[in-house]
């Protein structure tokens, strides 16, 4: 199928419910939104989109791309498509690649990489520190002035566990707006851990991760954000202790954030009995009242975002002994029919909220401007139909790895559309290559 670009002509959309609303006609002409409703040109061409749901393009400010450096794992063309396929417009790379994003040079190759690809905006996350190896600050202030624009800093995968040197990057990153995102685990609390600390763990023989591990990173991160007055992201949020201890936080007027992935708010400890490593994750899997307490936080607006925390690994990084194995799991594809299952159909979230949770807040977080349903905005959007329920199959992975924990599951709903950059990427359900093949 060849590409098309919706700037050749204009578009109608017919039948959309816009975040969920009543049914409209979406008009795209010359890669901008012309219309909602209203009289369409008369050489449109149109799209049924009866019943489907209308979001703006999601936003993912937790993907890890793996190039440069580890392209057997994913490339950022790879990790494109497999965003598009989800719905996604823009997702922000972590830096653990080879090297590390820690300098101007490294995420502009990024950036230039993902114009390169075509399918999503890729903006770069520098590391915090240098190498990610939590001893000295990285050329912070460059990644931020470099065509790449940093406003986002993670040494993800590792916690920043120094607090001098946390302090210190908070005080940076102030004088340009920016943000530190935290790995929290405590790396002493965790030496040897192959999952959540508990009944099970004792059960199976395994080296646990307490919950404590991560809240005390958390609480002792906040505390330096509010001594300091600057932005703190939390990472991959995943326990009850947790919610409360950001609860708290926002309480008191700290400037705090946080995310949980899709598989958190699905899927617990209980898997990790068949020694699967593809349940094998960093933040382990948790109990059942951990995956009550996140999917509330994210209802209430303790929880800011839905990020996926996409971590690809070659097929020998997880076909093997489970303490042999890779932390992590793909997840771009995914994201939306998990939130779908785990938040929406269980009447916890109205699509609006899940267009805030991900695309509008972490827009806002990473300082890009939010996609948006509007009037003269960039037509960047997705178009996902609610009703259909099918197993979620390798069909469905687009990227270079197919670590996914959902293989076999049933999960509802499918991206129909997504359009993006004046492209169509998404297509009546399928993945649209830029050079023409389906």
């Amino acid at each position: 199928m060849s590409i098309p670009h919706i700037g050749a002509e204009p578009v109608v959309y017919r039948g959309v419910r816009v975040s969920g609303g009543d049914a409209r006609d979406l008009v795209v002409d010359g890669g901008v939104i012309t219309a909602l409703d209203g009289e369409a040109p008369g050489d449109a061409r149109i799209v049924d989109a009866d019943g489907l749901i209308a979001l703006p393009g999601l936003v993912d400010l937790h993907t890890h791309l793996r190039e440069p450096g580890f392209e057997a794992s994913e490339t950022i063309l790879t990790g494109s498509r497999a965003a598009a396929a989800g719905g996604y417009t823009t997702v922000f790379a972590m830096p653990n690649t080879s090297p590390v994003a820690d300098t101007a040079g490294v995420v502009e190759q990024e950036l230039a990489l993902g114009e390169a690809a075509g399918y999503v905006h890729v903006q770069p996350i520098g590391a915090v520190t240098v190498g990610q190896r939590g001893e000295r600050l990285a050329e912070l202030g460059a990644m931020a002035s470099s065509r790449a624009r940093v406003r986002v800093f993670s040494d993800d995968g590792f916690c920043v566990w120094d607090p001098l040197i946390m302090r210190r990057a908070l005080e940076y990153v102030k004088s340009f707006d920016g943000v530190i995102a935290q790995h929290a685990q405590d790396p002493r609390l965790t030496e040897g851990a192959q999952m959540n600390e508990g009944t099970v763990s004792a059960e199976l023989g395994l080296a646990g991760w307490p919950a404590v591990a991560e809240e005390s990173i958390i609480a002792r991160d906040v505390l330096l954000a509010e001594h300091v007055g600057s932005r703190l992201h939390v990472c991959h949020l995943s326990t009850a202790g947790s919610v409360e201890i950001i609860r708290w936080a926002k309480a008191r007027g700290v400037e705090v954030t946080a995310e949980v992935t899709p598989h958190h708010l699905l899927l617990t400890e209980e898997l990790v009995r068949g020694y699967d490593p593809r349940f094998k994750v960093n933040p382990p899997l948790r109990r059942d009242e951990d995956v009550r307490a996140v999917r509330e936080g994210l209802a209430d607006g303790t929880i800011d975002i839905v990020a996926t925390d996409h971590a690809p690994h070659p097929a020998e990084a997880k076909s093997c002994e489970w303490q042999a194995a890779a932390h992590g799991m793909v997840g771009l594809e995914s994201a939306l029919r998990v939130v779908q299952q785990t938040m929406v159909d269980t009447g916890m979230l109205e699509w609006a909220d899940v267009a805030r949770v991900m695309s509008a807040v972490p827009a806002r977080i990473g300082r890009l401007t939010a996609p948006a349903l509007e009037v003269g905005a960039p037509a960047a959007f997705v178009l996902y139909d609610p009703r259909p329920a099918r197993t979620f199959t390798r069909d469905d992975l687009h990227g270079r790895s197919v670590n996914s924990p959902y293989l076999g599951r049933d999960l509802p709903g499918e991206v129909r559309w997504t359009v993006n950059g004046g492209f169509v990427t998404v297509a009546d359900g399928e993945l649209v290559d830029r050079e023409g093949v389906a």
